[in-house]
């Protein structure tokens, strides 16, 4: 049986990241008749004389009216090596959040670059949300190859700025891999080309089927948020209590000794039931419900561990955000974290530093953090809550930050200081204003 790798594409808008997609499901055969005959239709009615994949990507009205895309799209493939679910997100710069949900849980990310272009401001953006999202491979698909003629030098020019870019972000070089491709015309997308001898490195597909996978971590600790308690009250399930939910982290089974958290309270798994009958053993990424030989107070929210490595239990919680709404983070704000299956009121007490993606420096003690800025914060919480740092676990150690007024997502959130240039204070710089054309570029409008 082939296994999984989960990826998403990031990149400028018109980089070409909905043609590459739709280059690799066309030439893996991925997709159905008639999808690819309307694909036909609609390429003939604009004119063309070869089918422009992205439509076979772009689904909303809007995006193949604008040529962009705006929502994510999640697309599933598979070779005879591996399956593939692939998150196309947006390019734009006012949908950078559509590209953290779908990067967030990524094994691999295909940055796209525009050959003629080379690395511009967002690609150093979307590489700063990949590498504080902890995707732990990159590809640099320097599309567009065509465009210059196939010129080598160039594409060493871009390959060497960026790796120098990613490695201070934390990156190694054996993690990063560059290649040249044309999604419109092919080139080193599934096949081979002719056309840059020059290089020898694998396609993109070959690439994608053979790096390795990090599996899901059945070695971790056992983490597991309570989404239901489940009570029949029947007169076959009369003293029934089973918590319902999805393994973050770990594995357990029957007989482990747990702690429910933020209580305390210490119990023994003595049945795992699914909907498809008992199981001697549930793994991260396994929905269950899981039964103690104690009866004790648990609800939603609550967070079921292994003992002896649970997570810290605190009201205080030092963080770092991507800021994704249009008006900006101060401190004194009052907004809810989502953490988990379990929701509390919180104050953000402290605005520490604010990363400048471009620059690859820190502003100490913004004044703000305005859209898509990345920074750390304090944060004070209404009640205690079981937390990992994201660098231990990304499923327990992320959060998100809700406006309480209308319950619009505000920022995705990440225990601890993920980026090495934040935790390490590299470059540090005080002043809470951003002072150079490349930081107000930062807020500008339109991932």
């Amino acid at each position: 049986m082939s296994d999984l790798l989960r990826l998403a594409t990031a990149g400028s808008v018109d980089d070409g990241k909905s043609t590459l997609v739709g280059r690799l499901l066309y030439d893996t055969k991925s997709v159905l008749a008639d999808t690819l005959d309307a694909v036909h239709r609609a390429s003939a009615d604009r004119g063309l004389a070869t089918p422009d994949l992205s439509l076979l990507v772009d689904g909303l009205r809007s995006e193949r009216e604008q040529g962009i895309t705006i929502d994510v799209a999640y697309r599933y493939f598979a070779t005879p090596k591996r399956s593939f679910v692939l998150a196309d997100t947006p390019g734009h710069v006012q949908y950078t959040r559509n590209t953290v949900t779908g990067a967030s849980t990524a094994q691999l990310a295909v940055l796209l670059v525009d050959a003629r272009k080379g690395v511009i401001e967002q690609t150093r953006r979307h590489a700063a949300v990949l590498a504080l999202l902890g995707v732990p491979r990159l590809v640099l698909a320097v599309n567009k190859i065509d465009l210059v003629d196939y010129d080598e030098v160039t594409f060493s020019r871009i390959a060497k700025e960026f790796t120098a870019h990613a490695t201070a972000l934390g990156y190694t070089e054996d993690s990063v891999v560059e290649i040249p491709v044309s999604a419109l015309a092919g080139d080193n997308v599934v096949e081979k080309s002719a056309n840059t001898p020059w290089y020898s490195g694998p396609t993109l597909l070959e690439h994608l089927e053979n790096v390795p996978v990090e599996p899901d971590p059945h070695d971790a600790p056992f983490r597991f948020p309570v989404q239901y308690v489940i009570r029949p009250r029947t007169a076959e399930h009369l003293d029934y209590r089973g918590y319902a939910g999805l393994v973050a982290a770990g594995t357990v089974k029957p007989g482990d000794e747990v702690v429910v958290l933020p209580s305390g309270r210490r119990s023994t798994v003595t049945k795992i039931d699914t909907a498809d009958g008992e199981l001697a053993e549930a793994a991260a990424g396994q929905s269950v419900t899981l039964l103690l030989a104690d009866d004790i107070d648990i609800s939603r929210g609550d967070l079921i561990s292994v003992t002896g490595n649970e997570p810290t239990v605190t009201d205080e919680l030092d963080a770092t955000l991507c800021w994704l709404a249009e008006k900006p983070l101060r401190a004194g704000a009052r907004v809810l974290v989502k953490h988990g299956t379990r929701t509390v009121q919180a104050m953000v007490t402290e605005l520490r530093d604010r990363f400048d993606e471009q620059n690859l420096s820190s502003v100490d003690s913004p004044a703000s953090l305005e859209l898509n800025e990345i920074g750390r914060v304090a944060l004070r919480l209404a009640e205690p809550v079981p937390l990992d740092d994201y660098s231990f676990s990304r499923r327990t150690g992320s959060f998100l930050v809700i406006d309480v007024s209308d319950g619009s997502t505000l920022a995705a959130g990440l225990v601890g200081a993920p980026l090495p240039l934040l935790e390490n204070g590299v470059e540090s710089c005080t002043g809470g204003s951003a002072a150079t054309p490349d930081n107000h570029a930062l807020v500008s409008p339109g991932p």
